[in-house]
């Protein structure tokens, strides 16, 4: 093993003694509610291995230049100490002051990964190379002087149910890579992973006691009314005439007829096991969804529907994500 190498390791080992011994000093125990500013008291500093090679450069330059009564080599000691100096003044502002406002998920099913979405408060000066640490995963990004700043992690989404990233790691090397400037976040914040779907489902099952008939809306079917324009609406239901005539968006829309036949009941499915049954149920439930299909889902505990739209998919695929494990 290198030098480096052992001097790494080193390293590490005494983060994880101190982080043991000190907690105070090197993470946050307690959850934090938004928003989260960073003073100077949760700000730590220290030498990178590249600082550590480069201060003893300085120190054989310092003791040659006395030694030879050299001049010269003494200012150029010193300039580029006082140089060192002033870069890590430079990385404390990189991060001093930065403020955590808001943190946001996206819908993400099991074996995929969540999108999660930072949010900083407006800052008055730039901040570049920054870089969050967060779960395992790294992740660089900057912020601009001016309005609010969004970032984007990817993190494995590895199972269903809640998911606690726990703190995160906001650090800097800027702008020689002499020091690392960081400091712990420990926002309050959770995210419900969905289950996964089933790769090739089955077709949905048909249960004839529970059928009924209701009006959908939707494009390319009878001619039903205007409405005011949303957005995400596709251009060619724009109604461009009467739009102009009302001074506003319209938007063309139609009805067609579909039947509330579907039942998805956790029991009726043969054959597979329990995580087997939720990756089906799943993907019924996403898939009658897209269809604009109404359903009731029965599980074990609990049975909702009928019903459809979005708020009854999110509530169908949370009481999946969070059904108990089998025992």
């Amino acid at each position: 093993m290198s030098a480096f190498g052992v001097v790494g390791n080193l390293g590490q080992r005494l983060l994880a003694l101190a982080e043991r011994r000190l907690p105070a000093l090197t993470r946050l125990r307690a959850v934090e509610a938004l928003p989260i500013r960073l003073h100077r008291r949760r700000i730590y500093v220290l030498p990178s291995l590249f600082g550590i090679g480069f201060a003893a450069l300085l120190l054989i330059m310092q003791l040659g230049a006395l030694n030879y009564a050299n001049n010269p080599a003494l200012l150029l000691t010193c300039l580029l100490g006082a140089a060192a100096w002033m870069s890590l003044y430079a990385g404390f502002r990189c991060i001093s002051g930065l403020e955590l406002s808001a943190i946001q998920a996206t819908e993400s099913h099991a074996g995929s990964s969540v999108s999660i979405r930072c949010r900083f408060a407006s800052s008055t000066r730039s901040r570049p190379n920054l870089r969050i640490r967060w779960a395992g995963i790294d992740h660089a990004f900057a912020i601009a002087a001016g309005p609010p700043t969004e970032t984007t992690l990817e993190l494995p989404a590895q199972r269903r149910g809640w998911m606690h990233p726990g703190r995160l790691k906001l650090w800097t090397d800027q702008p020689l890579g002499l020091f690392v400037i960081w400091s712990w976040l420990n926002p309050e914040f959770s995210v419900l992973i969905y289950p996964a779907l089933e790769a090739s489902p089955p077709p949905f099952p048909f249960d004839g006691k529970r059928s009924g008939i209701r009006m959908a809306r939707n494009e390319g079917d009878e001619y039903s009314g205007l409405r005011d324009y949303r957005s995400g609406d596709p251009q060619r239901q724009i109604a461009w005439k009467a739009s102009a005539r009302h001074d506003s968006l319209l938007v063309r829309e139609s009805e067609r007829l579909i039947q509330d036949d579907l039942h998805f009941d956790y029991a009726a499915i043969r054959g597979l096991d329990h995580e087997a049954r939720i990756r089906r149920l799943t993907a019924w439930v996403v898939a009658a969804d897209n269809a604009e299909l109404g359903f009731t889902l029965e599980l074990p505990d609990q049975c909702i529907g009928p019903g459809h739209g979005a708020l009854h998919r999110h509530a169908c695929l949370r009481a999946l994500a969070l059904l108990p494990d089998a025992h």
